[in-house]
């Protein structure tokens, strides 16, 4: 479907407005420059699942990025509802935005609005558990998420993702599903929107976020893991390890929890952590 043509309203800047009529200006600093950040949330039942984290996540990656959202984190509640109502969502995704506009345009932007946007469309959980057992094939991307010395990692900052672009697009065209990205050290740092999960000896293994994105998805699994007496171990992962695993699993809003079957020549059975963590999951989207 045609994201830009969709029917609806999205609230941009103080006030609700068509679907359609939802723009920015061509030279906003946000699409030159990469100067937004964003959340990628989901609304079951018409419950907003961690609402609080998002918000408080969206808002921390607008500081580090060096600006303020026009909006603090109840207004921002207050505004998920009021687009939520307005489209008649019970089950779909939330996208908050927040960027630069076009007051100056190079790499200096001390003086530029701040803009904020917030959309959401209807996005029902398709996947049955079964479904999602079979499991998605992964290669292992030539791209590496970067150094916390050369960019912000641990924010969902719009300009981080291209890598992620570039590395999925490459995996879908070899007719992969995903792509496992390493990272600067040439350790095994997560998927392209999604972080990852390992299983053998009844523990789950996963590597340790500290040059890409702790998601909120990779924690909420971590605590469930602890919530039930299964190990949790954080441990940086070299690509040759991964051979010695029986079951992989990926996690994110969007993927919520995905088993993987085959990491390039790796190959994993779905089997009862993985769907363990997938019927946890589902039932903590619909307590």
């Amino acid at each position: 479907m045609d994201y830009s043509n969709l029917e609806g309203y999205i609230f941009v800047d103080g006030q609700l407005v068509k679907w359609s009529e939802a723009k920015l200006h061509v030279l906003s600093h946000g699409l030159h420059y990469a100067s937004s950040v964003f959340e990628g949330e989901r609304v079951y039942g018409s419950k907003v699942f961690k609402e609080e984290d998002h918000t408080n996540r969206l808002i921390k990656s607008a500081n580090t990025l060096g600006f303020n959202i026009p909006y603090n984190s109840n207004e921002i509640s207050s505004i998920r509802k009021e687009v939520l109502k307005a489209n008649k969502i019970e089950d779909g995704y939330i996208r908050p935005v927040a960027w630069r506009g076009s007051e100056m345009m190079g790499i200096s932007a001390q003086q530029n609005t701040i803009h904020f946007a917030l959309a959401a469309w209807k996005w029902p959980s398709y996947f049955s558990p079964e479904a999602r057992l079979k499991g998605i094939k992964i290669n292992v991307s030539k791209w590496r998420r970067p150094d916390p010395k050369t960019a912000p990692v641990n924010t969902k900052a719009a300009g981080l993702y291209m890598i992620c672009t570039l590395s999925k697009h490459e995996a879908e065209a070899a007719g992969y599903d995903d792509s496992l990205m390493l990272d600067y050290r040439g350790y095994v740092a997560e998927a392209t929107g999604a972080n990852i999960f390992f299983v053998k000896d009844n523990e789950i293994h996963t590597p340790i976020a500290d040059c890409f994105l702790d998601g909120i998805t990779r924690q909420t699994v971590i605590k469930l893991a602890k919530q039930e007496g299964i190990k949790v171990v954080e441990k940086r992962l070299n690509l040759i390890d991964i051979k010695d695993y029986i079951e992989c699993f990926v996690t994110g809003t969007a993927a919520e929890i995905t088993p993987v079957r085959s990491i390039g020549e790796n190959n994993y059975t779905p089997g009862k952590l993985c769907r363990f963590f997938i019927n946890k999951y589902t039932e903590l989207t619909l307590s």
